[in-house]
């Protein structure tokens, strides 16, 4: 249970907890088990690291790493120092990753050994950058994260923190083709506490374990992270997100609480064997970031056996928004499309297009308010005002409030694409692929996928005489943005549909891929 009483900012997490709970094993990852005590301690000693190479409060520092024990380390000694983390997306292609880095103007990067080499190569481009550390030891150029660790003082600094300084920078796509940092702040996290501890959702039994398998590059690992610490749970760590491990961990450790995203839901769900394991200890399955389908849905519960309950939010929100509550996942319900309620701190409507507040079940753009949402994009003030005014986040998603309160997501205003819990922005992908010498116009749209939820796919009009095959395309875009950004096929017209002003009309590009689902998100 969080006593939110005990917490002034996020810092007080480690400190609170080793003072009750220094002996419980705070976090497991790969057979290295770290005690709340010591962890503790750890916060401390890389704070003062920080703070002996001159990072003044509102630094920021860099994380490119996979899931890892140290990223929750490095994050609580951030926090004691006053700086702020920015995690990178690692699935990022290398100009991509070196954008962000730049963005954030990241002085001190802890990188683990599978970035190593790419490191390397952009750190000439990083004029900002001052330091790096070696996560996992064995490169001459830098040092070794223990032992640069293990150097400095365990004495705690204890530094003055206000509730509005940031804590955290998370990167999301951008609808102009660049992503943007996203300020979250300590009381953006002392909210998403609240809303976890009195929202139905995640007021847990210290003690127990919980399982962190989603990146922590996202806010659903990350906040699932924090959540578990400020509880006094075990966090049981997954460095990559493999079903069979999962399913073995969630026996190994009796994991008691989970987060996934729907595809891995459905991977799991196909891992064979998987209705013979021993889930006895699982009491809730948490999942977000995209819609989940009714069958997967319903085949885990029948297989997991445990609660189900749907969380709804964005990067801007601190991942927090509205709950579907595990009392509402009964088919008969009615509400398995919905994205449940608001919590009790946060606010939600529906805005037509004249800007008037619209009545039940008329669908509109999604507006939210709470404290959980973010200060603004870093550095980007013209994008906060477009998307936060008079306190209220315009989501971007289109939907409606039913006769009882209920949340329906029915479309996306922004085209922005949700493939296996990534977010996609075709303008990405769009710029990328014009510069192909041989692409003359290009769409990017999103369809629906089995798999995946939905598909990234590339409408191509080629130049006269010019010729390209699909796998070309493909290879192309595959060297210049992430490989969940690249389109998994390519359409060739003579022509896209613009209305007279030029302007593209992707939904008659969508409209024959969706016409059978009956909303525009799969």
């Amino acid at each position: 249970m969080i006593l939110l009483d005990k917490f002034n900012c996020v810092a007080d997490i480690t400190r609170y907890q080793a003072s009750i709970n220094g002996e419980r094993v705070a976090q497991f990852f790969e057979g290295r088990e770290t005690t709340y005590a010591e962890l503790d301690l750890r916060a401390s000693q890389i704070a003062n690291g920080l703070m002996a190479a001159h990072c003044v409060p509102g630094t920021r520092i860099g994380y490119l790493g996979k899931n890892s024990d140290y990223y929750f380390e490095v994050m609580a000694g951030t926090a004691k120092a006053n700086v702020v983390i920015a995690a990178v997306n690692w699935r990022l292609a290398p100009p991509e990753i070196e954008y962000v880095l730049n963005n954030a103007e990241v002085e001190i990067l802890f990188v683990g050994a599978e970035f190593y080499a790419i490191a390397h190569q952009i750190i000439p481009s990083l004029p900002a950058l001052r330091m790096v550390i070696a996560l996992d030891g064995g490169d001459d150029a830098w040092p070794t994260f223990s032992e640069w660790r293990d150097r400095q003082s365990d004495l705690d600094p204890m530094l003055p923190i206000a509730m509005n300084d940031d804590i955290l920078q998370m990167y999301t796509s951008g609808t102009t083709g660049h992503p943007k940092g996203v300020r979250l702040t300590n009381a953006n996290y002392l909210d998403l506490l609240d809303q976890a501890a009195n929202g139905g959702w995640g007021d847990w039994q210290a003690g127990e374990a919980s399982i962190i398998a989603m990146p922590i590059f996202h806010v659903a690992g990350a906040n699932l992270g924090v959540i578990g610490l400020a509880q006094g749970l075990k966090n049981v760590i997954l460095r990559d997100i493999d079903p069979v491990v999962i399913l073995d961990l969630l026996e190994q450790h009796r994991i008691r609480y989970a987060f996934f995203v729907p595809a891995v839901i459905l991977f799991l769900n196909s891992v064979p064997g998987v209705a013979e394991r021993d889930f006895s200890n699982l009491e809730m399955i948490l999942y977000g970031a995209s819609p989940i389908s009714e069958e997967v849905l319903l085949t885990a519960t029948d297989i997991f056996k445990c609660k189900f309950c749907q969380v709804y939010g964005l990067t801007e929100t601190s991942g927090a928004g509205t709950m579907l509550p595990p009392e509402d996942h009964d088919p008969a319900r009615g509400k398995l499309r919905s994205c449940g309620k608001p919590a009790a701190t946060a606010e939600v409507r529906i805005l037509g297009h004249d800007g008037e507040i619209l009545p039940a079940n008329e669908v509109g753009e999604i507006l939210y308010r709470s404290g959980s949402l973010m200060k603004g994009y870093w550095k980007n003030d013209e994008a906060t005002a477009k998307s936060i005014k008079d306190g209220w986040f315009y989501t971007g998603d289109a939907g409606y409030l039913d006769d009882e309160g209920y949340l329906f997501i029915h479309d996306r205003i922004k085209d922005m694409i949700v493939s296996g819990g990534e977010n996609v922005y075709p303008a990405e992908v769009e710029n990328a692929l014009f510069n192909h010498p041989a692409i003359a116009d290009v769409a990017v749209i999103g369809v629906p996928d089995d798999k995946w939820g939905e598909a990234v796919k590339a409408v191509v009009v080629l130049k006269p005489n010019q010729s390209a095959s699909e796998e070309e395309i493909i290879r192309h875009a595959r060297e210049n943005i992430a490989g969940y950004k690249v389109p998994k096929s390519v359409d060739f017209v003579t022509a896209l549909p613009r209305n007279p002003t030029g302007k593209l009309l992707k939904r008659e590009l969508r409209a024959p891929y969706w016409e059978a689902k009956g909303r525009q998100i799969n």
